[in-house]
């Protein structure tokens, strides 16, 4: 007689896949938060910055949807909400970086810029992939999908900033890529928390306020 019905055995494998993702995800975004913000501090590079605190995101929403994989709809939501203002107080900060980088101008060194973004490009290829196949599983792990899928752009766009900070040998650049990655993050934000509020809403039999 088995030990479970299909359903349950079906759920709970359902869940070990989404755990096993998570952690490796979790890993590999850790690391490259470290990676991307000591190169970020080095380079003097406000995109660069904005992709680090982008990882530092995302390694907290990975640990975040771990403790909420084997919970019901209305902890999922929750966790959900949460990450999406991990996502705009990200925004936020790159906000802030802008406006030091306009006050003090300083030119970044576009050839770390360009380097470590094809770094992190490769790592966040790697996490897209393995969330690929759970993006439309649940409101847990759509908001994962959404913030892997914010990585790839990032990575792209300081790649495009090293580029432009080269052939034009300004700084500017730097700062209208990163202000672009801010407009991406707010919208992603507002993504992420609206489906986690009508989703908290729908748990609860109501509408959202």
């Amino acid at each position: 007689m088995s030990g479970c019905c299909n359903n349950d055995c079906s759920l709970d494998r359902l869940r070990e896949r989404q755990r096993g993702t998570l952690q490796a995800v979790l890993a590999i975004n850790a690391t490259m938060f470290v990676v991307i913000l000591l190169a970020a501090l080095h380079s003097a590079s406000s995109a660069l910055l904005s992709d680090s605190l982008d990882n530092l995101g995302d390694a907290l929403t990975y640990g975040l949807s771990l403790y909420a994989v084997s919970r019901g709809p209305a902890t999922k939501a929750r966790v959900a909400l949460f990450k999406g203002v991990l996502i705009l107080l990200a925004a936020m900060a790159v906000v802030v970086q802008i406006g030091f980088k306009l006050v003090t101008p300083t030119l970044p060194a576009f050839d770390e810029m360009g380097l470590f973004s094809l770094v992190g490009l490769a790592a966040n290829s790697a996490c897209l992939y393995l969330l690929w196949r759970h993006r439309h599983e649940d409101v847990n792990m759509s908001s994962v999908w959404e913030c892997s899928r914010n990585d790839i752009a990032s990575n792209l766009a300081v790649l495009l900033a090293a580029g432009a900070v080269w052939a034009t040998g300004s700084g500017w650049p730097d700062i209208l890529i990163a202000a672009a990655l801010v407009s991406l993050l707010i919208r992603s934000a507002v993504r992420v928390i609206t489906a986690a509020r009508a989703e908290l809403a729908a748990s609860k039999g109501t509408l959202p306020g």
